[in-house]
């Protein structure tokens, strides 16, 4: 059960070339290892990620999340609250319609709801729209619970619309879940 002591001339050269293929392979595969290895980092690409990420931040945290258009048509309020506006539903009362976000629901008639709209104090296109944007919110809570729905509604209107027609358009919105309203308002000057 002893091997032999030599090996033919053949046997020698198969022999060779095998542990020169192996080495070959070796010196490939460390190559290959040593080039995805990081020697240095470049701090000039790292200080412009550095930077956008600096100005997005600031973007998003100077910017409001209660967006009014500027408009002849809506003239909110004067007040000297120091409550910031959160990011919700938006309804936006002005003397001609009534807006959700910023696509109109109700086309006002001499500042009234029209007839045709209003089932008992529930406005129609208004309560429509309202469903949408609650199935929304209420569908993104079930997906990121990281963000709840709140039931919180943002009124934006104008300081002559008649108060009955706010309470109409309050009721329509709890009627759909949103009984937590904040009226946004012009922030007064600091005297």
């Amino acid at each position: 059960m002893s091997e032999p002591a030599t090996l033919s001339a053949e046997e020698a050269d198969q022999l060779a070339r095998m542990r020169y293929r192996r080495a070959l392979a070796r010196k490939k595969r460390k190559e290959r290892e040593a080039a995805s290895e990081v020697k240095e980092l470049n701090i000039t690409a790292m200080m412009d990620m550095m930077t956008i990420i600096l100005v997005f931040l600031l973007k998003s945290f100077a910017s409001s999340s209660a967006a009014i258009t500027a408009s002849e048509d809506v003239r909110p309020p004067v007040s000297s609250t120091r409550a910031s506006p959160k990011d919700t539903v938006a309804i936006t009362i002005t003397p001609k319609n009534i807006l959700v976000g910023d696509k109109e629901v109700v086309r006002l008639k001499d500042g009234r709801i029209p007839e045709s709209q209003l089932q008992g104090r529930l406005v129609a296109g208004l309560d429509a729209q309202l469903k949408k944007e609650v199935s929304k919110l209420k569908y993104i809570e079930e997906r990121n619970p990281a963000a709840p729905f709140t039931h919180e509604l943002s009124v934006i209107a104008d300081k002559m619309v008649p108060y009955d027609l706010l309470l109409t358009v309050l009721y329509t919105a709890g009627e759909n879940e949103l009984q937590n309203y904040r009226f946004i308002v012009l922030q007064r000057d600091a005297e």
